[in-house]
This record gives structure tokens, C-alpha cells and sequence, in this order.
């Protein structure tokens, strides 16, 4: 008989009750324990947003008497591993053994755990992570109601039972929980109806309530506007369609006042009907007219999909359902007007209704002009957007035309309608239109984007990607321009003043009072325009560091979120700093003899398993490829999580004798490691990109110099290209690469958050993997010997490193060395100079720099004005920007402004490229200056332990005297006595349980620079006589 036993350990209550749920459904025991859980190991950082949990599986075979033992972790890691226990219960849908659903479907498996894992990003943070003072914030409980609205989403418009299905899975247990308790804890009263009637189907199960106990669900939320506004008429009949016929009970015909007939012909509510056993109680119909509720901006209009009331005839939802693109279709209040809508179907901030021009132009053809709501349209800066070329006359076109183009009438315009515009186009070539779309409906603010499809009481909400992914399968090419926001732009065209002092640009004609009111006038378009684009960061970096991260990264564009958790797509402007560094890097390793090289991206179970160290360590983060097509691999392929096991095999092959080494290879590639903490773009991802260095030597010295170069290297990259100030030094036993010999380090500091972070690593292995591996070499005597083997890494966390250290509240500062682009030329285009005018000059400035080796670009672009690029270029943070006007061309001047220190400065044309040479090295030089010196701030050293925890709660990094790297439990006993005692000194004694990873200390390193060490300096920890700092 085979004996299996299942423990779960986890720091985080609401976890360990569906965990709990998940077991007491499959009919499986389970052990758990809420305390916490330690983990060390390569590329583990401090990061107060996470949490623990583990599941350790025993199993013991007494025939055989084999025993075995595996460790999940992770919420979706425990999940499955529970589920997977006994798939016939169908909890983690159809495993090929049965399980799914009872009537012969099958449920997709990676659908429940992709549900799994995004509640878990999104929840356990408000549910757990945030201490009772943060959680309080309006961003967890916005976060939550975004989540709970997400859920109700889904529902309506799969029209299924539970979130995966018309079955119950773990899904639907695990969410559930997570939902209920992070509802409680951030205040959410209450929740979408559909929603409720999920959380109040699985936590009101006799199964859930005898394993967890009664679970508190917020109440059902208010009915939308919509139904608010539905006829005593519909009322009734819906409630006589939902209740059970009985004779005794209800008339044999109900009839509902006439004068409801007018409010049925203003206000049309969807019916979104549910069985009635499963719906919270309906409010009691009474006998009076209905009462039209004006509708706040706190919600969306009630959604009605387009399979319900009249717009399935509608030729818009036709063609959106069947390219399968995902919309919200629902009626409202006729709206002929944009004011009309904007009063009618109030929207979130971060949705918008779309307003809608039609011009014709007798040369240039028919225009769509499609934009955000409080954009304004100028038809002589359209012209010129589109360039088109002679004289441009654009007028809104009659009725009739747009009946004969677009098939619609007046007040029912929308992007959609394009559609009707394709058959028109291919008869008669004159009568095609041009679709002009607003950038800013496309912007990271913008959520959903609701427009008319064909009517003016119905809307369509459709997200921005799939308006885009709509035109581009009906076959059009829109164009896309940024239109001003209405009231922001300048009276001459909607060109915003240049960010440059007054005398630079005069008043025409004298109007002394006019000239004088210019410059507040000015400020406040800025401030404007800044506010309703959302152009500038709307996150203090001193205020909510997290957010202004997130922030910067996006209106930077260095980053663009992807729909897998924890995956980016790194854009042009971050991949040209990742790809600086690769081209230094090379450089400095080819004069060490070592070559580049590429392996497989796959590993087998057999090698990745064959260093057991090893394997533990990276265990619960390997991602495991077990199907290809329909069918099962024989056995799983890991996808690289590190290369050791995948490239000793071929050292083996490769060496024989003495004469074969050094091997020294290289190779640059993506790596996955399926984390289980909080994703943060660069910094912890499941897929980065990194370099990997592997070396054999027939010496340990020999290994140990390739160690100390390659760290060497990445103290350079760190200090040298951007501008970080590191502390390199050895990693403690229990901090070292698992299954390596020695593990050193440079650790990075970041002021902003106060938290230490682990730059990169390098290791010598020692003879462990040789041994495992065969990597064996005979001697100059003929003796075989096992090599000496090195590895080391640097990853794309550099890159966030970077710019945490160095990012303000305007966006990135970047160092100049590793800039994409160093200098930026930017025209201040007015009627004094035009923009044929100021090319000539520009481009000489342009090729001066070039020619100095300065990476530059001349920003001629004829549709963004001064201001707006200013803004553009110091979000992206390069290092110098050039502004040229009229009067610098006639005094053959140029600004130079440092987006470092806002240093502006006039210098001569002449000798330029020169002169910015040097003074990017200055401002490189300054960069590391002042980030130094805030580390240098936060850097004490200190010999008590009454002065630890203090220094810490400062956000300081403490120097300590130590007993030795190899003392683990006392640096167990650190982590645990620190949060003791950090937590006391918040006043947060109830929670020392569930927030003790966000406050505990972490040894980062013993620093290769030691201070004198005085004979008899006791360890601060164990009171042993210390042997380091």
C-alpha cells in the first residue's frame, strides 16, 4: 500500500480556506499549518508584495518501501496539485482521465488555472499583503470592484453558469474565497449581481461552509440606470415569465398603465434574466409610475449582449459576432448629441463615449473623423495631420451623403459604421471614406470605448484593441492622429506655446494688455492639457512608488502589458538599451576569451533532475511543456529555468583532455521562471532576457579568477553604464546558487523604496555539476581530473534597476551611455519660422553630433507642437534636449537643456557636437554622483541589536558584524526577530502572522571592502565572536 500525505504551509489564511475547500470536494486529506515560510536562493530579492505558500507531498510505498517527496508552491501550484489528485471530480477540468463535465464536454484546464492565478495577482494584495492602515486605500478597493465587475463581465457574455462552464471547478471555489475576503478587508459593500449569485452559489455550499464556516458575501449592488429607468410593464412581465405559474396565485392577465407606453419609447432596459432560484430577492413592484434616476459615472450602463432584445438585426453586432470580437451592446436614452450622451450614459474616467465629425472636401474625398469625446477638432490642423496637399477645404457633408456612405442618419455616427462604407467604396470609387481615428482613444487611460452602432439609443462598448482589431478585419486602413483636448489648444490652430521664456516669441501688433496676459494664459493650456491627456505621470515617485513605476515605464514606452501575467512585451525604446549593453559586454568578454554561443531552449526531466540541489532550488519556478497538439508527450520537457544542465552535457562531450580547456562560452536568451510573487515588469517576470556565462578550468584558481572578472564586468555595467553605485560581495550558504560552491554578488540600493535589490550574480560551481555530469580531463600526467566550472548571469532587471534609481516625477533619466538617444532637436515652429525654414539649420546641428558620435535625432514631426514634445522627450529621458527658435537662428545659437538637472544653457552652433560630447560624460559622471550619494545616506554600520530594527524602519542599509556566511539558523533567527519587532513598532502585533514578509530582514551580502573588524566585536545576532561584517 502506498501512503500519501499532503502539507501546506502558507502565511495567508484566505489561501489556506480554498486550499482547505479544494480538498474536503476531491475527498482527499490534507495537513495545514498557517506560519511562516523562508526561502532563499539565486534572484531572490527582498519585495514586500509577497507572500508564502507551499504544499509538500509525501508518498511512501510499503512494498517497495520507496519514499518520495515534491514541493508546490504558489496558490495555482497547491491548486493543482489537489486537483490533480483525483481528476474524476472534474475541479481542474478534463486531465484525459475522466474528469470535466458530467454531460460529455470537456473543461479547458488552462482555463481554471488562468483564473486562478489572475485572482491571485489581483486579490491577495488587498487581501493580505496591505496592512490594515494601506488597505484602506481607494486603490485596493477600486482594485477589487474592478475585479468583481470583471467577473460579472465574463458571465453576461459567455452566458455560463460558473466562470468556466456550466460546472463548477476550482475556479470558482478559489476566487471565490479570495473575492469575499479581499471584499472585506477594503470595504467593498457590495458587488454585481451576477457576481453575488456565484460567490453566493460556491460559499453557501454545505461542503464549503462545513470545511471553511460561513463566509461573509457583500450585499447584491444597485440596479443600473437602465433598469432603473424599465417600465412598471417590463417589471411585470418579467417577473411573471420568472415566478411559477399557480392558478391561485396570479391573474390570468396582468395589464400595465398606458401612459407606460411613452417611458417604454424613451428608456428601453435590457432583460438580463437569470433562473430565479439563483437571484438574490427582486424589489417589490408597486403601483406607480417609474421614477427615472439621472445615473452616476461610478459604472458602466447595464450591458445587454446581442442575442438579446432587437440588436441581434442590428448589422453592426452581426458583423462584431461573427468575427467573434468581444462587445457590450446596450440600450439607453435617445442621445443625438454627444452633450445628449455625456448627460444620458455617464461612463467611468477611464472609459469614453467617441464624437463624430463627416467632411467632404471636393479634391481630397470623404473623411470619418472619429475622437474622444473632449477632443477638438480644427479643421485646418486635420488638413495639415493628413497632409494634404494644395488647398484644403473640409465642410461637414449633408444628411443625404452621409445616408448614401455610410448608411446612417444624422446623431447615429459612429467608427463602426465604416462598415457599410466597404460595399459603397467597391461601386463607386468617389464615395470612399477615409477613417480618422483619435490617438487618445488608444491611450493606456482608456479602458473601453463606447460608440452608436447604426442608432442613437443604443451604444456599443468595445475595448481599444478590439476597435482596432474590428477596422483591420473588415479591411481599413484608418489613419490615426492625437487630437488636442477642446479648450487646450491655442486660437491659432492648436498649436501650444513652446516651453521657451517670454522674449522668444513677440506679440504682433502692439497690443501691449494682450502681450502681457500671454503668460498665464500659456500656463494654464499646459496645465490643462496635461491633466485632461494624461500625458504627464499621475504618481509621485515619494508618494506611491509602486504606481509612479508603473507610471513611467508605460508613458516612457519601455513596456506594453501582455494577457499572460508576469509576461512583457519589451518595446524598441527598452530593447535599444538591452541591446547597449549586450554590444559593451561583448566587447569586454571577447578580450577574455570567451566566445557566444546558443543552446536548446528545452531541457529533459532526466538532466534538469540529475543535480538534486540544483533542482530544488529552481523546482517550484520550472515551467513543464507535456503536450504537443492533441496529444500527451511521453515524457514532460522542462523550458530552461538556467542552462547548467542543459550545456554540461555537451562539456562533457567536448572535454577529454587538459589541452581542451579553458572552455569558455556565452550565450544570450530568454529564460522562464514561473514566479509565484507579484509580477513587476524587468524586475521579476516569468520570461527575462539574460546573458549566461559557462566556464571549465583545470584549476579552481583558475575558475575563481573567471568568477571575480565576470563580476568585475557587471560592477561595471552597473556603475560605469548606468550610473547605479553597487556593493559587490559573497552570498551567504543560505543565499548561494543552489548546487554551486560560491555565489558573489553586486547588490544595488533603491532610494525610492527604500529596498536593497540583488543586481547580478556569479558563481563557481566547484567540481559538483563536473561529477554529476562526467566532465572529466586527463591531466598533463595522464590523470583524469574532474574540471573546476564557473557560471554567471545579468539580466533585463537592470534595465528596472535603472530606472528606479534614477526616474523623477517627469518620467526616465536616463544615463547618457546607455540612451537610445543622446540628443534630441526639437524646432519651435511659429509664424516667425517654419518648418522648411528650420530644417536646414537643424540638419546641420544634426550632423555636427552624429558626426561627434552622439546618438541624436531632429524631431521634424509637423503634428505635435513644442510642448508636447518637450513633455514627449523628457518622459523618455534623454539626456539632452536641443531647442532651436527664430532668434537662435539669427544669433546662430542653440538651447541646450539637461533633462538630469533642467540645466539650460545658450551655446554656439559652432563646435557643438564637441562641446555635447563632453558634457554628456559630465552628466554621466554627476548621475553616479548623486545616486551614490543617497545610497551612501541610507548605509550605516553598527554593532548592537537594539540599533537594528530602527535603522531599518529608516529604510537604511545595515552594515553588521557577523559570525560567518555559514550560520543559517542565525540568520533565520534575524529574519524572524526583525519582523517581531518591526512589526511592534507599526502597532501591527494582530498581524505579525500575515505580514511578515513585508517586513523582515534579509542578509544581502559579506562586501569584499571590509571595515577594521576590533578583536572581541561579539556577532549581533548570535553573541559569537564575529568573523566579518
Amino acid at each position: 500500500m502506498t501512503v500519501v500525505t499532503r502539507s501546506v504551509n502558507t502565511t495567508h489564511l484566505a489561501s489556506l480556506a480554498s486550499l482547505e475547500a479544494l480538498a474536503a470536494i476531491a475527498g482527499i486529506p490534507i495537513s495545514c499549518a498557517q506560519q511562516e515560510i523562508c526561502k532563499g536562493g539565486d534572484d531572490d530579492d527582498d519585495d514586500e508584495n509577497s507572500f508564502a505558500l507551499e504544499m509538500t507531498v509525501t508518498s511512501h510505498n510499503a512494498f517497495n518501501a520507496v519514499r518520495s517527496s515534491y514541493t508546490a508552491r504558489g496558490l495555482t501550484g497547491c491548486a493543482r496539485v489537489i486537483c490533480r489528485a483525483v481528476p474524476e471530480s472534474g475541479l481542474w477540468g478534463d486531465l484525459g482521465g475522466g474528469g470535466g463535465r458530467g454531460d460529455g464536454g470537456l473543461i479547458d484546464c488552462g482555463l481554471v488555472e488562468s483564473w486562478i492565478e489572475t485572482a491571485a495577482d489581483c486579490l491577495i494584495g488587498p487581501a493580505y499583503i496591505a496592512g490594515d492602515a494601506r488597505v484602506k486605500d481607494p486603490q485596493f478597493k477600486s482594485q477589487v470592484e474592478s475585479f468583481a465587475k470583471n467577473i460579472e463581465d465574463h458571465l453576461f457574455n459567455t452566458s455560463n453558469t460558473f466562470l468556466v462552464g456550466d460546472m463548477a471547478t476550482a475556479a470558482d471555489v478559489v476566487v471565490s474565497i479570495l473575492l469575499a475576503d479581499a471584499a472585506s478587508r477594503t470595504g467593498v459593500a457590495k458587488i454585481p449581481e451576477q457576481t453575488y449569485r456565484l460567490l453566493s452559489t460556491i460559499l453557501q455550499n454545505p461542503t464549503i461552509v462545513k470545511t471553511v464556516g460561513k463566509v461573509d458575501i457583500p450585499l447584491v449592488g444597485d440596479a443600473s440606470p437602465t433598469e432603473k429607468k424599465s417600465t412598471k410593464k417590463e417589471e411585470v412581465a418579467k417577473t411573471e415569465k420568472e415566478a411559477t405559474p399557480k392558478k391561485d396565485t396570479l391573474p390570468d392577465k396582468v395589464k400595465a398603465p398606458k401612459k407606460e407606453k411613452k417611458v417604454q419609447a424613451q428608456a428601453s432596459a435590457p432583460k438580463n434574466q437569470v433562473p430565479k432560484k439563483e437571484e438574490p430577492p427582486l424589489p417589490d413592484l408597486k403601483d406607480e409610475e417609474p421614477v427615472e434616476v439621472t445615473p452616476t459615472p461610478t459604472s458602466t450602463p447595464t450591458p445587454q449582449t446581442s442575442t438579446q432584445g432587437d440588436f441581434a438585426s442590428n448589422a453592426i453586432v452581426q458583423k462584431l459576432d461573427s468575427l467573434s470580437i468581444p462587445h457590450t451592446t446596450y440600450s439607453h436614452k435617445l442621445s443625438e448629441t454627444v452633450d445628449d450622451l455625456l448627460k444620458n450614459v455617464p461612463l467611468p474616467s477611464n472609459e469614453t463615449h467617441t464624437k463624430n465629425l463627416f467632411f467632404k472636401d471636393k479634391k481630397h474625398g470623404l473623411f470619418l473623423v472619429s475622437v474622444k469625446a473632449d477632443s477638438d477638432v480644427n479643421t485646418k490642423q486635420l488638413g495639415k495631420a493628413l497632409k494634404l496637399e494644395g488647398k484644403v477645404n473640409l465642410r461637414l457633408a449633408d444628411e443625404t451623403l452621409l445616408m448614401d456612405c455610410l448608411g446612417v442618419k444624422k446623431g447615429c455616427v459612429g467608427p463602426l459604421a465604416i462598415l457599410h462604407n466597404i460595399a459603397v467604396a467597391a461601386a463607386d470609387e468617389a464615395k470612399k471614406v477615409t477613417l480618422v481615428l483619435d490617438e487618445r482613444l488608444f491611450g493606456t487611460d482608456i479602458a473601453k470605448i463606447h460608440s452608436h452602432p447604426l442608432t442613437n439609443d443604443v451604444s456599443t462598448a468595445l475595448l481599444p484593441s478590439n476597435l482596432k482589431l474590428f477596422v483591420e478585419k473588415i479591411g481599413v486602413d484608418p489613419t490615426c492622429i492625437t487630437f488636442e483636448v477642446k479648450g487646450a489648444s491655442s486660437s491659432d490652430g492648436g498649436k501650444a506655446p513652446a516651453n521657451r521664456p517670454p522674449d522668444k516669441k513677440e506679440a504682433k501688433g502692439g497690443n501691449k494688455d494682450k502681450k502681457q496676459s500671454q503668460p498665464s494664459k500659456n500656463k494654464d493650456k499646459k496645465t490643462a492639457k496635461k491633466g485632461d491627456t494624461l500625458l504627464a505621470l499621475q504618481w509621485k515617485k515619494d508618494e506611491n512608488f509602486p504606481m509612479w513605476y508603473s507610471d513611467v515605464i508605460v508613458l516612457s514606452e519601455m513596456i506594453s502589458y501582455y494577457d499572460i501575467s508576469g509576461c512583457y512585451i519589451l518595446r524598441p525604446w527598452s530593447y535599444k538599451i538591452w541591446e547597449i549593453i549586450q554590444n559593451w559586454f561583448n566587447g569586454e568578454i571577447e578580450k577574455l576569451g570567451v566566445e557566444n554561443s546558443y543552446f536548446p531552449l528545452f531541457v529533459s526531466q532526466d538532466r534538469l533532475e540529475k543535480e538534486k540541489d540544483h533542482v530544488e532550488g529552481f523546482a517550484p519556478e520550472v515551467a513543464w511543456v507535456t503536450k504537443s497538439g492533441d496529444g500527451d508527450l511521453a515524457k514532460p520537457i522542462a523550458v530552461r529555468p538556467t542552462s547548467e544542465t542543459i550545456m554540461y552535457p555537451a562539456f562533457s562531450d567536448w572535454i577529454k583532455s587538459h589541452r581542451d580547456l579553458p572552455l569558455k562560452l556565452n550565450q544570450w536568451s530568454n529564460v522562464v521562471r514561473w514566479e509565484f510573487k507579484d509580477p513587476t515588469p524587468f524586475l521579476r517576470s516569468r520570461e527575462f532576457l539574460w546573458q549566461e556565462g559557462h566556464t571549465a578550468h583545470v584549476s579552481y584558481e583558475d575558475a575563481d579568477k573567471m568568477v571575480m572578472q565576470a563580476l568585475e564586468l557587471y560592477r561595471k555595467v552597473y556603475e560605469e553604464l548606468l550610473a547605479v553605485p553597487v556593493v559587490p560581495g559573497y552570498k551567504t550558504e543560505k543565499e548561494k546558487f543552489a548546487g554551486g560552491h560560491q555565489t558573489t554578488t553586486v547588490e544595488a540600493y533603491i532610494a525610492g523604496s527604500g529596498r536593497a535589490i540583488q543586481g547580478a550574480t556569479s558563481h563557481n560551481l566547484g567540481q559538483n555539476f563536473g561529477k554529476m555530469f562526467d566532465i572529466s580531463f586527463q591531466d598533463e600526467q595522464g590523470k583524469s581530473q574532474i574540471a573546476w566550472q564557473t557560471s554567471w548571469g545579468l539580466t533585463t532587471r537592470s534595465i528596472g534597476v535603472m530606472i528606479m534609481v534614477h526616474g523623477d516625477d517627469a518620467g526616465l533619466v536616463l544615463p547618457p551611455r546607455i540612451s537610445p538617444l543622446q540628443a534630441v532637436i526639437v524646432p519651435i515652429i511659429s509664424k516667425k519660422l517654419t518648418m522648411e525654414d528650420a530644417e536646414s539649420y537643424c540638419g546641420s546641428i544634426l550632423k555636427d553630433l552624429v558626426d561627434s558620435g552622439i546618438r541624436a535625432k531632429y524631431d521634424d514631426r509637423k503634428m505635435y507642437n513644442p510642448g508636447w514634445k518637450y513633455n514627449h522627450w523628457e518622459q523618455k529621458g534623454v539626456p539632452i534636449r536641443i531647442e532651436v527658435g527664430p532668434r537662435d537662428i539669427e544669433q546662430k545659437m542653440a538651447r541646450v537643456v539637461v533633462r538630469f538637472n533642467g540645466e539650460k544653457t545658450d551655446l554656439p552652433i559652432e563646435g557643438l557636437g564637441a562641446a555635447l560630447k563632453d558634457k554628456l560624460e559630465t552628466i554621466q559622471s554627476q548621475m553616479f554622483e548623486k545616486a551614490k550619494s543617497a545610497r551612501n545616506e541610507h548605509l550605516v554600520q553598527i554593532t548592537e541589536w537594539k540599533d537594528f530594527v530602527p535603522n531599518l524602519e529608516k529604510n537604511n542599509l545595515v552594515l553588521t558584524p557577523w559570525c560567518g556566511g555559514e550560520n543559517q539558523d542565525w540568520e533565520d533567527w534575524v529574519k524572524n526577530k526583525s519582523r517581531e519587532e518591526s512589526l511592534q513598532a507599526r502597532g501591527e502585533e494582530g498581524e505579525d502572522e500575515r505580514t511578515a514578509t513585508s517586513v523582515a530582514a534579509k542578509t544581502l551580502c559579506i562586501p569584499f571592502t571590509q571595515p577594521d573588524l576590533p578583536d572581541g566585536t561579539k556577532c549581533i545576532a548570535s553573541g559569537l565572536p564575529a568573523k566579518c561584517w
